[in-house]
């Protein structure tokens, strides 16, 4: 809304400082800073209403230390993280774009698949909360959504260099051109960006036509699929990791921090040229976006790390899953996933695992084993007599790591 307000004040008055706002950093920089104070300093009065409301959060006995001072600690503290999301982007954003929109929608989406499970649990006496055919199917339905607007809406496009040669010719005739003379027009594509191969490109296209290059129109089927998958399995990790104090918060602003480099180099095509990576038009857009979630993930830690006084519950750790997932989606950089989210990942693979393993030692020899101590992962250690702020802080250091080489990636082909 501000966007528009100060655009209108430069057009027609020539507002003194009006024309910042027309800067992605002086917004993202606004945005960050607005989240951070909505969810500091109003995260307590949600905290204390939740109190009120008796949200408090009941605890299984699972034989964890430390488990039983958790109880009563409120639940349902990812509203802070919407709430301190949604209100900066609103203000900050252009909301006529359509990975902005897109983006308001898996946060309420999700939020509201979070808030029906919490419910149930609490006000409805059922451990189990939202039955999980409706969670997955919430899950598929936002990636049918997701992946259907970002194949088919035009606002969605990309742009791709020139061949070498063509550079070469306009380069010969003037040594300063822009850089924006060296892509073709926008177009319409199914192409990603794909760590460790050649070009770090992708076409999910070549998966169909190498049958029949006619089948190219049915591309988006692909792609579509490709996005409830990621959408499903990126929130049920996220929401596996939501175990321990800190963990999950911490973790997904490592992550999302990450994807909004992705987003504002991926969004302007000087940085694009350079890189020599796919330039996507309009995604800068979403490091406003980016930059009010990681400021109200950094604000709820004030109040979520060890001894937690919130916890996001499923209110939250759905939502932030969703969002990462359309997000990497959007930049095209889902298939560096598996490195980024490797936490995530992680805590999928040790449930599986674990799962897995008990059915089949069970069914051969009449007794359930283990491979962990306990799953999710976390839980692992913890029963391994590690601190859970001990488990948290090396948990971040490994999402730091694995950041980095994400980053890395755009130059390794």
């Amino acid at each position: 809304m501000l966007y528009y307000l100060f655009e209108y004040l430069e057009k027609e008055f020539q507002f003194p400082g009006a024309s910042l706002f027309g800067f992605i950093t002086f917004r993202a920089a606004a945005a960050i800073i607005f989240s951070l104070l909505i969810s500091t300093i109003f995260g307590k009065r949600i905290i204390r209403f939740l109190q009120k409301k008796q949200m408090g959060e009941t605890i299984r006995d699972l034989g964890l230390a430390g488990q039983a001072e958790k109880a009563g600690t409120p639940t349902m503290g990812g509203i802070i993280i919407i709430l301190a999301t949604l209100l900066p982007v609103l203000l900050l954003a252009r909301l006529d774009n359509i990975y902005i929109i897109l983006l308001i929608v898996t946060t309420i989406w999700m939020g509201i698949i979070g808030f029906l499970d919490d419910y149930i649990k609490k006000f409805k006496n059922d451990k189990e909360g939202l039955k999980g055919r409706f969670k997955v199917l919430g899950q598929v339905g936002l990636g049918l959504i997701i992946g259907a607007t970002l194949y088919f809406h035009d606002d969605v496009t990309i742009k791709e260099k020139l061949s070498i040669e063509q550079q070469q010719e306009l380069i010969l005739k003037d040594a300063n051109i822009a850089p924006s003379k060296l892509f073709k027009e926008e177009a319409k594509s199914t192409k990603t960006t794909i760590p460790f191969v050649k070009g770090n490109e992708f076409d999910y296209a070549k998966l169909i036509t190498w049958i029949n290059p006619s089948l190219e129109k049915y591309a988006f089927v692909i792609f579509i699929l490709v996005s409830i998958f990621i959408v499903t399995a990126v929130s049920n990790g996220a929401n596996l990791t939501d175990g321990i104090d800190g963990l999950a918060a911490g973790t997904s602003a490592i992550i999302v921090l990450t994807l909004g480099i992705f987003a504002w180099v991926s969004g302007n095509i000087i940085f694009s040229d350079y890189l020599n990576i796919m330039y996507i038009p309009r995604v800068e857009e979403i490091t406003i976006y980016i930059a009010a979630f990681v400021g109200a993930l950094i604000g709820f830690l004030w109040y979520n790390t060890f001894p937690a006084q919130v916890f996001m519950g499923d209110t939250g750790s759905l939502t932030i899953g969703g969002i990462i997932a359309v997000i990497a989606i959007a930049v095209r950089k889902e298939w560096l996933i598996p490195v980024l989210c490797g936490i995530f990942l992680a805590e999928n693979l040790s449930v599986m695992m674990q799962v897995s393993w008990f059915k089949y030692t069970k069914k051969k020899y009449g007794e359930g084993r283990r491979i962990f101590k306990m799953s999710p992962l976390h839980h692992h250690y913890q029963k391994s007599g590690y601190h859970e702020s001990k488990i948290v802080t090396r948990f971040w250091i490994i999402g730091i790591l694995l950041a980095i080489i994400s980053i890395v990636t755009l130059k390794i082909r």
